[in-house]
């Protein structure tokens, strides 16, 4: 995988990002991935965890889990803060929470060194299939690794509507409504995000690269490894 879709030079950002409770990811995320994933005595993996939110997440509510990520430095930020969650989960199960949260530096298409085959009940990668190149090959290594009728959960920016530098809002003055504008939908594409926004100085900007499929591109990707779409939210 490319280094320039790894969210590893943009680490700090996004653990500081997360520590807040008043995130998207907290308030409309964490809430739903649990129900759809009940994390009693489940194990989990969760691919592209970043620094383990959701993975500190499930271990805490009961789940065995590995979080694998190819950022080295998220991986360090979520072995670092793991301890904090171990000394949570130590304190309400008979497991130690250490037993029960682990983290690894793999790619999300190459899990092969980390984790075994039909190993895990369920996979969970949120906010970042859009940001792997390596769809089908990242999808296939989900396949590989959950035991037969597992169940995998993405969480996708939706890319009918959330097209980075292809989408935005608009407001037709006549019939006094808001509207999305679509600029590109139907084919592929990779597009160059600007994650400094602010910065002014060029040499001082950090950019990471997402990729834009409309959605006939994940079923696809899907059914090629093996999964079925057994629901959509």
């Amino acid at each position: 995988m490319k280094k320039d879709t790894s969210w590893e030079p943009v680490a700090g950002w996004y653990d500081d990002l997360l520590a807040s409770s008043d995130t998207y990811q907290a308030k409309v995320i964490l809430p739903n991935v649990l129900r759809l994933l009940p994390p009693k005595n489940l194990r989990l993996i969760d691919i592209a965890c970043g620094q383990g939110f959701f993975s500190k997440a499930f271990a805490e509510a009961g789940a065995t889990v590995l979080g694998v990520d190819l950022s080295p430095e998220l991986i360090a930020i979520a072995k670092r803060s793991s301890v904090r969650s171990g000394e949570n989960m130590a304190r309400t199960a008979d497991v130690p929470g250490g037993d029960r949260l682990r983290f690894a530096v793999a790619p999300a298409s190459a899990l092969g060194p980390v984790a075994a085959d039909q190993t895990f009940d369920a996979a969970l990668i949120v906010l970042a299939l859009q940001n792997i190149k390596e769809l089908t090959e990242t999808l296939k290594e989900a396949a590989r690794v959950l035991v037969k009728n597992g169940q995998l959960v993405v969480v996708l920016n939706h890319p009918c509507f959330r097209i980075p530098q292809a989408s935005a809002w608009g407001y037709d003055e006549t019939k006094k409504t808001q509207y999305r504008r679509i600029d590109r939908y139907g084919l592929p594409f990779s597009v160059d995000v600007d994650m400094t926004p602010g910065v002014k100085d060029s040499s001082k900007k950090v950019h990471t690269t997402s990729f834009h499929r409309p959605l006939q591109e994940y079923v696809k990707a899907l059914d090629a490894a093996g999964f079925v779409v057994s629901g959509l939210e």
